[in-house]
């Protein structure tokens, strides 16, 4: 604690009371990709690099490979900060799958998706938007996305494969980690090297759109039924109807899988995740949660190692309590509430130094399934006769 003196008389200063609490950020988009030309003085292999941004520093991804395009899904939504990690390029479709996915060598570097992990010491930002587009529809990959996503507290947009809406719900069922989002099919988009119309990922602008939505509504609006930049097209037909759920966009969505439609230009539509916990259905539950327990923990440093009192132990209630309020008047969430649980706090425990606190949520669900009931009366029918002089 600062301490003076004034005319012989020692003065402790003392800061007490409710502290402010910053949210964390979240719109930071974490990738992983091949780019063969690019400048490897910029984007070393296995490398998290930063780009804040910048589409400058994106160009020197070069032209081949995944990362390019990704970059171009990225921005056509927002430029947002973006961690590229770029992986080498190999002939063998599992040997690539292997460089993809990563692994920590003998000599403690962290490759592939697993240097994603280590972006918040290196680059000092923590990427929770993440995604590996032009890889992520194989299921090793998106598997170890979703591990990846647990220890980052970051939710994961992936492909299915091309094929069909059945084998995009069968990939799905392979899955039951509440951070991924599976997405079918792809977008078309024009490429001005080929002159004509690609196949992507969706992935890819899914990624960019999580960010722009994070940056300009916030973490509690789902990827759904928002329009999407720089498409021309859907790779496969998908008949949707706001009105009738019988349809393939119906069947992909009760199969939780997010589906493309085009309605007033071309949107995501789904919002559900693999969770097999239904209070985890929703994206926006798992990033709510995800974002509470960040903002809660990081707010708090301040605290670990402070003498413990009745004093301390309100302040801490007290600042959660109050940043709970804050989040609800701003429409983040329903409510929340932080308490102490005696029976989780008894002498030992507090002897050896710990103290648990409660807090309970409720997320923001959105409306998924909005209906209207018709009903015919005659009971209107007055109002045809002249009024009463």
């Amino acid at each position: 604690m600062p301490s003076d003196y004034h005319h012989g008389v020692k003065v402790i200063e003392k800061s007490e009371g409710t502290r402010p609490i910053r949210t964390v950020e979240t719109g930071i988009v974490g990738v992983v990709g091949t780019a063969p030309n690019a400048d490897n003085s910029v984007f070393p292999e296995n490398e998290p690099v930063l780009i804040i941004g910048s589409r400058t520093k994106a160009a020197k991804l070069g032209t081949a490979g995944t990362l390019p395009m990704v970059m171009d899904g990225i921005f056509d939504q927002i430029a947002p900060m973006i961690v590229v990690v770029r992986v080498p390029e190999v002939a063998d479709p599992a040997a690539q799958i292997s460089e993809v996915i990563g692994t920590v060598t003998a000599e403690g570097q962290f490759t592939g998706l697993q240097a994603l992990l280590v972006a918040q010491s290196k680059v000092h930002v923590k990427p929770r938007i993440l995604g590996a587009p032009g890889f992520s529809h194989n299921q090793p990959v998106a598997t170890e996305l979703g591990g990846i996503a647990d220890k980052l507290r970051g939710f994961v947009y992936a492909d299915t494969p091309s094929g069909t809406a059945e084998n995009a719900v069968a990939w799905r069922e392979q899955f039951g980690n509440k951070r991924i989002m599976p997405i079918f099919p792809g977008w078309k988009v024009w490429d001005t090297t080929a002159n004509g119309l690609v196949n992507t990922p969706a992935s890819a602008r899914a990624l960019g759109l999580r960010a722009k939505l994070d940056n300009d509504i916030g973490w509690h609006k789902t990827l759904s039924n928002v329009p999407v930049n720089g498409v021309s097209g859907i790779t496969a037909d998908i008949d949707w109807d706001l009105q009738n759920p019988v349809t393939k966009a119906g069947y992909l969505n009760a199969n939780e899988v997010t589906t493309l439609i085009m309605k007033d230009g071309f949107r995501f539509w789904g919002s559900r995740t693999c969770s097999g916990d239904p209070m985890f259905a929703f994206e926006s539950a798992v990033r709510t949660g995800d974002v509470l327990a960040d903002t809660i923990a990081e707010a708090h440093m301040w605290a670990n190692d402070k003498p413990m009192s009745q004093t301390l132990i309100d302040d801490i209630i007290s600042g959660v309590n109050a940043k709970f309020r804050q989040l609800k008047a701003q429409g983040y969430i329903v409510n929340a509430s932080c308490y102490l649980d005696p029976e989780l706090n008894g002498k030992e425990s507090l002897q050896a130094g710990k103290l648990w606190l409660n807090y309970d949520f409720t997320p923001v669900p959105p409306l998924e399934q909005l209906g209207f009931n018709s009903i015919i009366t005659n009971k209107y029918l007055v109002e045809l006769l002249p009024a009463a002089a």
